[in-house]
């Protein structure tokens, strides 16, 4: 019996793939569990229709993700930062403190997003990564300047 997957079933089959398996498996297993549906010509077209929405809902999201990325590359967030002798500064800047400050600015950006290669203790200008998606990373500057 042919079957179109619902779920990934380890060792089975990946969501949206369409495989042949017994038909004891399919009835009393993966049908009964809704791992799979029965494979008919409506179950394929319904299923190519909805692959199709979610390719469509995909690039409509790395649209949305290149505009942000467009504007938050154009952003500059200045941190004051206090400084000892030599211009040493005291801490260091956070990606939750960059999170809340792109917040004020508009940008609703998870800190988790948000890539800080080196710690940014220097006074100055550094360069920070957001994934905005998989396919779509932003480069934002940071500044410090004394307090």
């Amino acid at each position: 019996m042919k079957v179109i997957f619902l779920k990934d079933l380890r060792g089975q089959g990946k969501k949206d793939e369409i495989k042949e398996v017994k038909d004891g498996y399919a009835e009393n297993f993966l049908i009964k569990n809704g791992y799979a549906i029965k494979y008919t010509q409506k179950s394929n077209e319904i299923l190519n229709k909805q692959i199709e929405k979610r390719n469509q809902d995909e690039k409509d999201l790395i649209k949305e993700c290149e505009q942000i990325k467009k504007e938050l590359e154009k952003t500059n967030i200045t941190f004051k930062v206090k400084t000892g002798k030599d211009g040493k500064v005291f801490g260091s800047i956070s990606s939750k403190q960059i999170s809340e400050e792109l917040s004020k600015k508009g940008y609703k950006i998870d800190k988790k997003k948000i890539n800080i290669k080196d710690q940014i203790n220097t006074l100055g200008t550094t360069l920070v990564d957001i994934n905005l998606h998989s396919k779509v990373v932003a480069s934002l500057k940071v500044n410090l300047v004394k307090e």
